[in-house]
């Protein structure tokens, strides 16, 4: 690979480099099998500056990568722009005040999901974008008026009742919302809910009966906007707390519980137990304290709430740094077993072709873990499970990913055994580099097709 100049961005080095052309690719070559229940597609979004050039991670254009599966066929590739307003007019600054006060200018490019028969992108600071299943942009939507501000990038889909929750976080009054959605996609209930101050919420929790707010260090400063630098830092002096509310619960509803300071970009997933609230992260120790591009390497922890007592109990389960940890979707809310991370080099920035990527499984129950490897200058995403058709245990499904070869400059797709962890891939499809990005989703053709 050529030498980067000094003055790029390091988010923009390496698999961060932007690709600037839509492509659509059919008659794709498969190496293994596809297994022939998997029929829908995977679809993974991360920012991809229409520019060439962003400030930061979280300032690059959304852009979705998808690929369509159906009878043991990988149909086609697809990458597309979400089609912002910041496409539309390239000149406009997402940091611009006129920007935080339009609902749709939005960069869609933190995640994607499947709900009511809808494909929606998404990203935490306003409304989601709806594409169809060819990854083409229908438009934004406010649930017919009912959504009055942010959409989190991480809505909550209920494996029992099909509902979708979610929550809003804002740099003013009033600063965090709950949102939620029935199974067939109506905007049903808006609570706003009183925290400390006006702080960064990326994500939260679903049980069977309540949602957990994380009520963590990373606060507005609205100073750092003036200056053009993204508008959150680490304050020492704001406490960390958990807010445990009942689904269909106020404001009023919301017990909090103090915890360590830390903050949890991720959660793996939540239930309830015997009178207590069991919640798998990856935490980080802080993020942001000194710059901007402040991130120590996150861990799994465990924090068990014991609704009883009022006291939180926090332990690390790995001390390998891993992120983006997932659950199969029939779990979520549910108590699991399995949980699946990608693992992380030891050092953001570390060169690829000397380190090998990795998929981490645990098991909950035994209180063990496996690795998955795949070689030395191979790096994966976000692993997300697919479920077999004829599944009898938790794990008996797939792991799906968007894998870069640093040595070729080139990605595949690939799908494993997720029960075994088998390193050998039981499919494999070649593509275009693929940069690296955030959060995917399979969407089956039974939920949005």
């Amino acid at each position: 690979m050529a030498a980067v100049e000094k003055s790029v961005p390091v988010h923009l080095q390496g698999n961060g480099r932007p690709v600037a052309e839509e492509r659509t690719l059919a008659q794709l070559e498969v190496v293994g099998a596809i297994p022939p229940e998997l029929d829908g597609r995977y679809v993974r979004n991360g920012p991809n500056p229409l520019s060439g050039f962003s400030a930061h991670p979280f300032l690059g254009d959304g852009m979705l990568h998808g690929i369509r599966l159906r009878d043991g066929r990988a149909e086609w590739y697809r990458n597309r722009y979400v089609q912002t307003p910041f496409i539309r007019d390239p000149e406009r600054d997402v940091l611009d005040p006129a920007s935080a006060g339009d609902k749709t200018a939005s960069k869609a490019n933190t995640h994607v999901v499947g709900h009511a028969g809808r494909i929606l992108a998404l990203e935490e600071g306003h409304c989601p974008y709806v594409v169809d299943g060819n990854l083409e942009t229908v438009g934004p939507t406010d649930f017919e008026g009912r959504l009055q501000g942010a959409f989190t990038a991480h809505p909550k889909i209920c494996p029992v009742t099909g509902e979708m929750f979610a929550f809003g976080y804002s740099a003013t009054p009033p600063y965090l919302r709950y949102l939620r959605v029935t199974a067939d996609g109506r905007m049903v209930q808006t609570e706003d809910i009183t925290v400390g101050g006006p702080t960064m919420m990326h994500d939260f929790n679903l049980t069977r009966n309540h949602v957990i707010f994380m009520d963590l260090p990373a606060v507005f400063d609205l100073s750092l906007a003036m200056r053009g630098d993204l508008p959150i830092r680490w304050d020492d002096d704001y406490p960390a707390r958990l807010g445990v509310m009942p689904r269909d619960g106020s404001d009023a509803d919301v017990r909090w519980y103090d915890i360590n300071p830390c903050y949890v970009f991720h959660p793996m997933n939540a239930y309830e137990e015997d009178g207590r609230i069991v919640i798998d992260v990856a935490r980080f120790s802080h993020i942001w304290r000194e710059s901007a591009m402040d991130f120590p390497l996150p861990n799994f922890w465990r924090w068990t709430i014991d609704t009883r007592s009022g006291k939180v109990h926090e332990e690390q389960v790995d001390d390998r740094p891993a992120e983006f940890p997932r659950v199969a979707d029939d779990r979520i809310g549910l108590k699991h077993r399995y949980g699946y991370m990608m693992g992380m080099t030891a050092a953001f920035g570390a060169d690829p072709t000397r380190t090998s990527g990795t998929l981490l499984k645990y098991d909950r129950e035994r209180g063990t873990s496996s690795e998955l490897s795949l070689g030395r200058g191979c790096t994966p995403g976000e692993p997300v499970f697919a479920p077999a058709a004829s599944a009898t245990e938790e794990d008996g499904g797939y792991l799906m990913t968007f894998v870069h070869d640093a040595d070729s400059d080139s990605s595949r797709f690939v799908i494993f055994d997720a029960a075994s962890m088998d390193p050998t891939p039981v499919a494999s499809v070649a593509l275009p580099r693929i940069p690296s990005g955030f959060h995917g989703s399979w969407i089956p053709a039974a939920v949005a097709d």
